[in-house]
């Protein structure tokens, strides 16, 4: 489909990140005149978005498959693409700007409608599309999903949208104050989860009382700007040099990183064999550090044993095998989900196939973390805790995640992230560590959590995680806050917000 057909004016920029459009072309075609079909990327991000929306898919799993079933490749699935992510991301700001557009609540406008009217909005006010184009496809989809008088509303709100620029809508629907709903508008995020980044930011010293409305904003935009794909080479598998020969540029913390600014990590060798994969870099530097911490106590010559009590779908996992092998250590990859213990089982197969070619061991087993310190009592060398979270640190590459999270999900996380770490501790002999991750920074969910487990026991010392995850690194890592715990960010590293901390157990 070429560019003129499709009418998006040969120019996409970020979501959320539209700015001059020159001169306005509004759609001056009545609704019963205009095409009758939407074009076929536009056509694809709608039943993405409506996947997401009504059925609760995710937005990274969904998208790949539609883009097949559709046939897109190049630049139509960029488009669709960046046109399916940036209306997640921006979806706030969007329902604001609609809802005064419309002037009615977005609640009382129906999904598939509502959907297409933010790709509306955010072909025009973050895309750059042309308004005539955006809102000419726009009927057409709404027609298709619920009738002429939806392409009658969606063509008078389109218009209104066309009316102000970007700008100009901020100015109108963003609160002055406070600064947290004003921020929540502007950087499309609920006001919860900008509650909690900020407290976030505080508890870690990422900030001071001083300068957290200027980082907090800082943070939000970073929410907003797409990640690169990460590639990790699983060492003893494969090689950085693959990867970068495949196209991929070196990472810029992980010895074994590379980012792929673009195209089909699934086209790679290394990564379909599963000697490479997907995983972000500050999920790397996790795993690095539990590797690279010293254990106590072991018998000369005999191996360590490894445990990831929480290992679906299996990245860090992957990373943990191949480290094992490195270190002649044999692993237990456990996972109580049994979709995700057979991902862990696929991530796993070239490891495993290494392993069993060493003499060594790696065992992906299905079972609740819960239960493997009482099953299992201080049998492990290392143990990873990655435990279930909000996931408020990876909101770059699941934006869906800030409006499907709520703050009552703690009521069920909180308790079972308390049982995991304390499971994981159980389950480490005397001198052995233990690493407590989560891809949030929510204090609830890390500090907070590490705090109300050691309180209850005598035979755990903390460890300055910061040390050990910036000696992993092959680039000078600061920012990593006040200690003994180390906090990741997406405005200051470029990585998910992943949280460490690590614990030795001791006699």
């Amino acid at each position: 489909m070429s560019e003129q057909r499709r009418g998006d004016g040969g120019h996409r920029g970020q979501g959320g990140q539209g700015g001059h459009r020159g001169p306005r072309q509004r759609s001056r075609t009545a609704p019963s005149a205009r095409a009758r079909r939407a074009d076929v990327p536009r056509s694809t991000a709608h039943q993405v978005l409506r996947a997401v929306s009504q059925d609760g898919a995710y937005a990274n799993l969904e998208l790949p498959r539609a883009l097949r079933r559709a046939r897109l490749s190049g630049r139509d699935a960029a488009f669709a693409t960046e046109l399916t992510y940036g209306t997640l991301r921006m979806q706030g700001l969007y329902d604001a700007i609609i809802a005064e557009a419309a002037q009615r609540p977005v609640g009382r406008l129906d999904g598939g409608v509502l959907d297409v009217l933010r790709m509306g909005a955010h072909q025009v006010l973050g895309m750059r599309v042309p308004e005539h184009a955006a809102a000419d496809q726009s009927v057409a989809l709404a027609r298709s999903a619920a009738g002429q008088g939806a392409a009658g509303l969606v063509n008078a709100v389109m218009r209104r949208i066309g009316e102000r620029s970007r700008e100009e809508w901020l100015d109108l629907v963003t609160p002055g104050e406070p600064v947290v709903e004003r921020l929540a508008v502007s950087r499309s995020h609920p006001v919860w989860v900008v509650k909690a980044l900020r407290q976030a930011l505080l508890g870690h010293g990422a900030a001071t009382k001083d300068d957290v409305d200027t980082v907090l904003e800082q943070l939000l935009e970073a929410h907003n700007v797409p990640a690169e794909v990460s590639l990790v080479a699983r060492p003893g598998l494969a090689e950085v040099d693959e990867l970068l020969e495949a196209g991929a540029q070196p990472g810029r913390w992980s010895p074994f990183a590379a980012e792929l600014a673009g195209g089909d990590p699934g086209s790679i060798d290394a990564v379909r064999d599963g000697r490479a994969a997907v995983q972000d870099e500050g999920s790397q530097l996790l795993a690095l550090a539990l590797a690279a911490v010293p254990v106590d106590g072991r018998g000369v010559g005999a191996p360590e044993r490894w445990l990831d009590l929480c290992a679906g779908p299996g990245g860090k996992a992957g990373l943990l095998a191949a480290l094992a092998l490195r270190h002649g250590a044999d692993l237990v990859a456990n996972e109580v989900s049994e979709h995700r213990t057979e991902l862990v089982r696929q991530s796993l197969r070239a490891a495993s196939e290494a392993a069993g070619a060493a003499g060594r061991e790696i065992v992906v087993r299905q079972g609740d973390g819960r239960e493997v310190g009482d099953e299992e009592p201080a049998t492990y060398d290392r143990v990873l805790v990655d435990a279930p979270c909000t996931g408020l640190g990876a909101l770059r590459r699941r934006p869906e995640a800030r409006w499907r999270r709520q703050p009552g999900d703690l009521v069920g996380l909180g308790p079972l992230q308390r049982d995991l770490l304390a499971s994981g501790i159980d389950a480490t002999r005397p001198g052995g560590v233990i690493a407590y991750a989560t891809c949030s920074p929510h204090l609830p969910e890390t500090t907070f959590v590490v705090r109300d487990v050691l309180k209850k026991r005598e035979d755990v010392e903390v460890l300055d995680a910061r040390e050990l995850l910036a000696g992993s690194a092959t680039a000078t890592l600061d920012g990593l806050g006040d200690g003994p715990h180390a906090q990741l960010w997406p405005h200051l590293h470029g990585t998910d917000g992943m949280f460490l901390a690590l614990l030795r157990k001791k006699d």
